[in-house]
C-alpha cells in the first residue's frame, strides 16, 4: 500500500470513528411524554429536537441545572402523543412596579 493510500485510509478512519461517536439529539416528536419526561428526570437536563429547525435544553424541575438568575419555567413541546409539560431555565420575570 503506498504512503498516500494509508494515509488517506486512516484519515477516512478518523472522520468515520468521530461521527460513529457523536450522539444524534433526541427528538421529542418521536418519542411519548411519559419517555421525554424519565430521560429528563434521569439526566437531568436534556438537550432536544423539538421541529425541523428548532431545539432547547430542559430540565428537572428541582435541582440546580440552571444558571443564576435563571429558573425552570414551564414549556410544553411536541411529543408523540401530544404537547408535554416540561421545563426550561428562563430568567423569572418582574411584575413589580419600580
Amino acid at each position: 500500500m503506498s504512503t498516500r493510500l494509508r494515509i488517506l485510509s486512516m484519515a477516512l478512519g478518523a472522520v468515520l470513528a468521530a461521527t460513529g461517536l457523536a450522539e444524534a439529539r433526541p427528538d421529542s416528536r418521536a418519542m411519548s411524554c411519559a419517555d421525554i419526561r424519565a430521560m429528563i428526570q434521569s439526566r437531568r437536563a436534556v438537550v432536544l429536537t423539538t421541529g425541523p429547525n428548532t431545539y432547547d435544553r430542559y430540565v428537572r424541575q428541582f435541582g440546580n441545572e440552571c444558571d443564576w438568575p435563571e429558573v425552570p419555567m414551564s414549556a410544553y413541546i411536541p411529543a408523540r402523543d401530544g404537547h408535554c409539560p416540561v421545563y426550561r431555565c428562563e430568567e423569572p420575570v418582574d411584575n413589580f412596579p419600580n
